[in-house]
C-alpha cells in the first residue's frame, strides 16, 4: 500500500494547503513541537510567509509512573500542574518541584541547541498555528495547548498532516481550531502513514530554524529597502 506522505516535508506541503486562509497575515506565527513537527512546520511557515519557532514541551511524569503526566512545562517557563493527579497519588510538593527543576534543565538545553541564542517568539495577541507530525493520543499536544494558553495568544490552531479521528475531534474543543489533513480509520500509529518516518535529529531542527530565521531577516531587509 502506498502511504500518503513521502516524508515530513511532503506532509507539511499538504498541510500548508489546508491552512491557506492564514497566508500572509501579519499576526500569524507557526510553532512546531520538536523534533518531528519541525520539518512539517518549516514547509507550512514558508508557504504562509509566517515566522517559525519551536514550542518545547516536557511532560512531568509521576513518580514510578512516568507515562502518567502530573503536569508539563513548556517554552516561556510555563508550568502546568494537574492537581487531580498530584492529589490522587499524594505526590509531595518537594517531589513535584524536583521534577520541575530537572525537566526545566532539559528544556533549557534543548531550546539553546535549537535556537542558537535567539529569543523565543512572543505569542501574546498572535494567532498561533501549533504543528506536529501527527496526532495519536494527543497527550503532548494537549499539554502544549494548555501551556500556550498561559502566554495569552489571540488564537490557537492545532494543525497536523495525519490524526486519529477521535483525537482530532477532541481538539476541536481544546483548541480554537483543529485541522487534520487526513483522519484515516483505522488509524493505529502516526508513522504508518509516512514512507520515510526516520527520527528528526537535533541538527536538522537547528538547521531548519536557522534557515527560517535567515529567510525572515532577508525578507525584512528587502521590505525596508
Amino acid at each position: 500500500m502506498r502511504r500518503p506522505f513521502a516524508d515530513r516535508a511532503a506532509a507539511g506541503r499538504v498541510l500548508a494547503e489546508k491552512l491557506a486562509d492564514y497566508a500572509e497575515l501579519d499576526d500569524v506565527i507557526v510553532l512546531a513541537l520538536p523534533r518531528g513537527g519541525v520539518p512539517v512546520a518549516s514547509e507550512v511557515a514558508r508557504a504562509l510567509g509566517a515566522p517559525l519557532d519551536v514550542f518545547v514541551v516536557r511532560k512531568l511524569g509521576a513518580p514510578s509512573q512516568e507515562e502518567l503526566a502530573m503536569g508539563a512545562i513548556a517554552s516561556g517557563d510555563v508550568v502546568v500542574i494537574n492537581d487531580e493527579v498530584v492529589k490522587a497519588l499524594r505526590v509531595p510538593a518537594e517531589v513535584v518541584e524536583e521534577k520541575i527543576a530537572s525537566e526545566r534543565a532539559e528544556l533549557s538545553r534543548r531550546e539553546s541547541v535549537y535556537r542558537g541564542g535567539r529569543p523565543p517568539r512572543d505569542v501574546q495577541g498572535r494567532s498561533v498555528i501549533l504543528i506536529d507530525d501527527g496526532l495519536a493520543t494527543g497527550s503532548t499536544m494537549r499539554a502544549a495547548v494548555t501551556a500556550l494558553r498561559g502566554q495569552s495568544p489571540a488564537r490557537i490552531v492545532v494543525a497536523v498532516p495525519i490524526g486519529a479521528p477521535a483525537t482530532c475531534a477532541e481538539f476541536q474543543q481544546i483548541a480554537d481550531e483543529c485541522i487534520c489533513a487526513l483522519t484515516p480509520e483505522p488509524f493505529r500509529a502516526v508513522g504508518l502513514w509516512y514512507e520515510d518516518f526516520a527520527q528528526t535529529t537535533d541538527d536538522e531542527v537547528r538547521e531548519l530554524l536557522d534557515r527560517a530565521a535567515g529567510a525572515r531577516v532577508r525578507g525584512d531587509e528587502e521590505t525596508a529597502s
